[in-house]
């Protein structure tokens, strides 16, 4: 259903892809209606960092800027991530109608993206244990191949993230992604994670 042609012809969404402005201009009203007809569709530069933007009715979200997640509280507002192999995740609050958006590569997920959105999801009032969050599509460990100094990198930081490298090839593992983010989030208290499964690869 989106307004481009040829290999963008999904709903592109994305601004910094090289397509026609107007076509992505196009697909994001698309995709904005197909949600909530009329709603605003907020977006970022996305940095692999760990940085979440709270958004409000004074937020100009024309601005895109430089973050990994975002988190409102306020009706009509859409949060948009964009990814490709990265997790993505959303996160929701219903009784205090609160939600975020994150996009976890493993630099991000590493970092402490999720705890940062989950963080200002609090500051807006959300409780921690009525939060729920979904990984959508993004690389499965049957495709995430990463070698040994990679592997090391997450070793390093808790020797129990042995689990989610399977071996590979020498000198290579496979990292399972999903279940790290989703580990990530049962640790810092979320209690309800549902997990898509498709590979984006």
């Amino acid at each position: 259903g989106g307004a481009s042609t040829g290999e963008l012809a999904s709903p592109n969404c994305g601004l910094g892809s090289g397509d026609d402005p107007a076509l992505i201009a196009a697909s994001r009203r698309r995709v904005a209606d197909a949600v909530v007809p009329g709603a605003a569709l907020t977006g970022l530069y996305q940095v692999h960092g760990n940085r979440c933007v709270i958004v409000d009715e004074s937020t100009d979200l024309a601005t895109r800027p430089e973050a990994d997640a975002l988190a409102t509280g306020t009706p009509g507002i859409l949060l948009g991530i964009l990814t490709a192999d990265c997790v993505p995740v959303l996160f929701a609050d219903r009784e205090a109608g609160v939600v975020g958006a994150a996009h976890a590569g493993w630099k991000g997920a590493i970092a402490g993206v999720t705890d940062a959105t989950l963080d200002a999801m609090e500051s807006l009032g959300a409780r921690r244990a009525h939060i729920a969050a979904a990984i959508g599509p993004c690389i499965g460990r049957a495709s995430y191949e990463v070698d040994d100094g990679f592997a090391q990198h997450f070793l390093a930081d808790d020797p129990a993230n042995e689990r989610f490298f399977a071996a590979g090839k020498p000198g290579h593992a496979m990292f399972d992604i999903a279940a790290y983010v989703a580990a990530r989030l049962a640790a810092a208290g979320v209690t309800r994670i549902a997990i898509g499964g498709q590979d984006t690869y």
